[in-house]
C-alpha cells in the first residue's frame, strides 16, 4: 500500500466518533515504535514532520524511513506537513512527496490567512494532496511555533464557514484551549477544553474534520521518572485524557501527540543510564526509548483515540 492522504481516513473517524493519532517523528526510532503499536493495534496512523525534524534528519532520510514504515506494516499511512509557515514550505513538502501538509497562517489577519491558505490548497489539489489550516492562535513553544499566551485566540464559531467555503482547505485546525509543549497548565490550574466552541463549529461545518493541535497528555509516570534520574521537569503538566476522548466522540478527526513521545524517549534512555552507566551502544538505550514509544502510541491509540482496528 502506498502512503495515502487522509479524506478517507477522516470520513470514517467522523462517521465512527473516532480520532486519528498523528505522531510527530523525528529519527528511525521513533517512526519503528509508533508503527509497531499501530501494526499490533490495526490502526491508521499520520505520521508528520516539522520543520525542526526536517532540518534535524533531512527530507530525503525521514521520507524513506516513512515509506520504509509503510512497506513493513501494509497500514494507510499518512506523511503530513505539521505547521507549514508559508507557501514556499507546503510547496517543497508536496514537490517532496508529502500526501498533506499543514498551511498555518493563523497568526496573519483573517483575511490574508484565507489568501495564503488558497493559494497552497490551489497547488495541492492539483497534485493529489490534501490541506490542513488554522483559524484561531495555541499559545505555548514547540519547534518553531512560539506564541505567547496574550496572543493566542479562541476560534471564532462565526468564522469557520466563510473561512473553509473561501479557502478551499480540507481540514481545519481549531484552538480551544489546548496549547504547544509539554507546559500547557500551572499545578492547581483545572484544565479547561472549550467544547462549547467545538460544539458549534461542528454544527456549523456538519461532516468537516476538525484538528486539535498541542494535544500531548505529558504522562505524569514518565515526568517522574525523568526527574528521579536526573532530569529536571517540574510542572509539565498536559491535557487531561478524557478530554480528548470526549473531543475524538465530537467532530475532531485528528490529534497532534508530539510531547507525550519526547517525554517518554528521555524517560527511557535517562533510566537506561541510570540502570546501565556501563552502556555506550546506542542500539541498547535507543532500544528502550523504542519500545517506550510504541507502549505510549498502542495506549493513545486504544485507550484514547478509539482508532484500534480501524486500518
Amino acid at each position: 500500500m502506498p502512503l495515502v492522504t487522509s479524506t478517507e481516513m477522516f470520513k470514517k473517524a467522523y462517521n465512527g466518533g473516532y480520532a486519528i493519532g498523528a505522531f510527530n517523528v523525528n529519527n528511525m526510532e521513533t517512526i519503528q515504535g509508533i508503527v509497531e503499536a499501530g501494526k499490533e493495534c490495526n490502526s491508521p496512523l499520520i505520521l508528520q514532520v516539522s520543520a525542526g525534524a526536517r532540518k534535524y534528519a533531512n527530507p530525503v532520510y525521514l521520507k524513506h524511513l516513512i515509506e520504509a514504515a509503510v512497506e513493513t506494516t501494509g497500514l494507510p499511512i499518512v506523511m503530513h506537513l505539521d505547521h507549514g509557515a508559508d507557501f514556499e514550505s507546503c510547496k517543497s513538502a508536496i514537490d517532496d512527496g508529502f500526501t498533506s501538509v499543514m498551511i498555518d497562517a493563523s497568526h496573519h489577519s483573517f483575511k490574508e490567512n484565507i489568501e495564503i491558505t488558497k493559494k497552497v490548497v490551489q497547488y495541492a489539489h492539483d497534485r493529489g494532496v490534501v490541506v490542513e489550516a488554522e483559524l484561531g492562535q495555541l499559545a505555548g513553544i514547540e519547534d518553531a511555533v512560539n506564541v505567547k499566551a496574550e496572543d493566542a485566540n479562541f476560534t471564532q464559531p462565526d468564522e469557520v464557514c466563510e473561512f473553509t467555503q473561501k479557502s478551499g482547505c480540507d481540514s481545519l485546525a481549531i484552538a480551544i484551549g489546548t496549547s504547544h509543549g509539554a507546559y500547557k497548565f500551572k499545578p492547581g490550574q483545572k484544565p479547561q477544553l472549550r467544547f462549547d466552541i467545538l460544539e458549534e463549529v461542528g454544527k456549523r461545518l456538519p461532516g468537516f474534520p476538525i484538528v486539535l493541535h498541542g494535544a500531548s497528555s505529558v504522562p505524569q509516570d514518565r515526568v517522574a521518572i525523568i526527574n528521579q534520574f536526573g532530569g529536571k521537569m517540574p510542572d509539565a503538566i498536559g491535557i487531561p485524557e478524557e478530554m480528548l476522548r470526549k473531543a475524538a466522540s465530537m467532530a475532531v478527526c485528528k490529534i497532534n501527540i508530539d510531547s507525550d513521545l519526547r517525554v517518554a524517549c528521555t524517560a527511557a534512555i535517562r533510566k537506561h543510564f541510570a540502570e546501565h552507566p556501563d552502556h555506550f551502544d546506542p542500539r541498547q538505550y535507543l532500544g528502550d526509548a523504542r519500545a517506550a514509544v510504541k507502549e505510549i502510541v498502542k495506549h493513545k491509540i486504544m485507550d484514547v483515540l478509539g482508532s484500534n482496528d480501524k486500518a
